[in-house]
């Protein structure tokens, strides 16, 4: 069974870096997905599990959607959503980092 922790308090949902910070290239640690629990569930089934390496790759023209590398497969999500997908700084890192 997966636990899923849900943030209900919209004043945080918009804090902190979210994967539209990520630049073509650039990776970073999911923290939490600030989602309705059906759609977090629904995004963790495909990956989006808090912990994961998540890099930014390609996006249709005007930016949205956009396409994530996620535990080896490429999934598109719209603007809206990748906002709500927090992320986390790695020890050490002085922000995002580029894919090796």
């Amino acid at each position: 069974m997966l636990q899923l922790s849900v943030n209900k308090r919209r004043s945080d949902a918009h804090r902190g870096p979210a994967l539209t910070d990520l630049r073509r290239g650039e990776a970073g640690v999911l923290d939490r997905l600030d989602l309705p629990e059906e759609d977090a569930r629904r995004l963790m089934e495909l990956g989006f599990l808090p912990g994961s390496r998540i890099t930014a790759a390609l996006s249709a023209p005007g930016g949205d959607p956009r396409v994530f590398e996620v535990d080896g497969s490429e999934v598109a999500l719209r603007r809206e959503t990748a906002a709500r997908l927090k992320l986390r700084f790695e020890p050490g890192s002085p922000g995002m980092v580029p894919n090796p």
